[in-house]
């Protein structure tokens, strides 16, 4: 049986997407690695990584020359409330992304549970293309996973959309 290959890299997802790049956000933890210090910083004192810091070097350029050529890049959570102090980062940090041009949402968990949701994150590319963002129960990034399968993108396609229409606006959320 042939191994299948590695999942794309979110630079070669976002730089292959025409249409649409959608990001589902499902858990209240997560402990990447490379968050690990402005995470840190944040719950010192408060403070957020500047736009032009190394922490938003990669993502933030991404998402604008993906937006430029007008492609929608959009992003919703599923958050527990009361919320958790990753959440009340993500929440801090969430400006930087719609500077980028992406636009985001959230969604109390308790107004989520008559929606269908698959097991995992995801990015969804222009309906063709699912990654998913593979985590521990500690929250550690472990190997993403990618499928084409048609059952797959149905599935996140409407879990996205549905999640979209009864999520509240970030300028609107509050925590």
């Amino acid at each position: 049986m042939p191994q299948k290959p590695p999942a794309p890299s979110f630079e070669t997802l976002l730089d292959s997407a025409r249409e649409q790049a959608l990001h589902l956000e499902l858990r209240d933890v997560y402990a990447v690695g490379e968050e690990r210090d402005v995470y840190a910083a944040f719950l010192r004192d408060g403070s957020v990584p500047a736009d032009d810091s190394a922490y938003w070097s990669g993502w933030l350029p991404l998402v604008e020359r993906t937006v430029a050529r007008g492609v929608k890049v959009a992003r919703a959570r599923i958050v527990s409330e009361p919320v958790t102090e990753y959440i009340r980062f993500e929440h801090a940090i969430t400006d930087a992304n719609l500077r980028a041009g992406e636009e985001v949402r959230w969604l109390s968990r308790c107004h989520a549970s008559p929606l269908a949701l698959p097991g995992n994150d995801f990015w969804l590319i222009d309906d063709r293309i699912v990654r998913w963002n593979i985590f521990s129960g500690d929250g550690h990034a472990l190997d993403p996973d990618h499928t084409e399968d048609p059952a797959a993108i149905k599935l996140c396609a409407e879990a996205f959309q549905a999640v979209w229409e009864l999520a509240v606006p970030h300028a609107d959320y509050r925590i």
